[in-house]
């Protein structure tokens, strides 16, 4: 989806929002124990330092950081869990820590690591909950439901009680109650965290479906590059609680990694020496091709004399993983 220009019709507009804590320290030991009684120390630490940036309607934005970055904190007070130290933000017109009832009814969040349904009771009956908390006509209700157990499955499992599903089976479950109310705007924090390859599958193709389906508008958080490359063509990254980067995955590709890798075999195990043609790496996949690494603007000539000058059985280019492009990002 196309992020919009006018930034005043932007479901998203984040602007210099920061949070700081304070945590309380002290040193180890009964003596230290009790003098905190008396005397308490605390170091501030600033979750969120100044973060500013707009996503459009029907954006799926990747939100990226190491742990600790403020990626949490970040949605949290977004979804209105938590009010900021300084600055702004506005969600669908509204100021998420306000709580405005009809806010709520407009956004969902939800959580890998946390459970919002009934641990001891069929899913079905956490959605019926959710119904007459959002107050959502029997119609829509089963309309909405309908759809969701269309794209996730869901008939077989959600009359099971909650402790007896799989984790991936309960994250589909999390999905739907979140989105039972048709929400415009999603905030996800490690949806497929957990899960196994062919469940993180099927959680992307629901949520690209999803997207394409209603339009709402997606930011995203996940240590699964996989989720990113498959859901997101816009991220923003956080280190230490400030903004890194904001703009296009082949973008940043292109500014911190401009090169490519080229993968060759050769016929009856020929070995020349590979370094005139570029950076000699580690093969790493066991797959018996050797591979350089070419600068971008290289690339085209650099396969030209490797195809006219050796006994080529394979070659291949490939861009670089983008789970290096984004480490070289956070330690540029």
């Amino acid at each position: 989806m196309k992020q919009r220009d006018d930034q005043r019709d932007a479901p998203i507009v984040v602007a210099g929002l920061s949070k700081t804590y304070q945590v309380p320290e002290r040193e180890g030991g009964f003596g230290a124990a009790v003098r905190s009684f008396v005397r308490r120390r605390y170091r501030d630490v600033h979750a969120v330092q100044e973060v500013s940036f707009t996503i459009g309607a029907g954006e799926v934005v990747g939100f990226l950081g190491p742990n600790g970055a403020g990626k949490t904190t970040t949605l949290k007070m977004l979804a209105g869990l938590l009010h900021p130290t300084g600055g702004s933000a506005r969600v669908l017109g509204y100021t998420p820590w306000e709580r405005n009832n009809d806010y709520l009814r407009t956004m969902t969040l939800v959580m890998g690591q946390r459970n919002r349904l009934s641990w001891d009771i069929p899913a079905a009956d956490s959605f019926l909950l959710n119904q007459a908390i959002y107050r959502i006509s029997d119609e829509d209700y089963r309309r909405t439901l309908g759809e969701l157990d269309e794209l996730l499955e869901l008939s077989p499992i959600m009359r099971k009680p909650v402790r007896n599903l799989s984790l991936g089976e309960r994250m589909k479950c999390e999905l739907a109650a979140g989105l039972l109310h048709r929400p415009q705007v999603l905030f996800l924090d490690e949806p497929t965290i957990g899960l196994d390859i062919t469940a993180q599958v099927r959680i992307r193709n629901f949520l690209q479906e999803y997207n394409r389906r209603t339009g709402a508008t997606i930011l995203l958080t996940s240590h699964y590059m996989a989720d990113v490359t498959a859901l997101c063509e816009r991220i923003v990254m956080i280190h230490h609680g400030q903004l890194k980067y904001d703009g296009s995955i082949a973008d940043l590709s292109r500014r911190i990694a401009p090169f490519k890798l080229v993968g060759l075999a050769l016929h009856d195990g020929a070995a020349p020496d590979l370094s005139r043609y570029g950076t000699l790496l580690p093969n790493d996949d066991g797959d018996g091709k050797q591979r350089l690494q070419v600068p971008a603007a290289d690339v085209a000539a650099v396969t030209t004399r490797l195809l006219s000058e050796l006994p080529v059985l394979d070659l291949t280019i490939e861009d670089p993983p983008i789970e290096d492009v984004i480490e070289r990002a956070f330690h540029e």
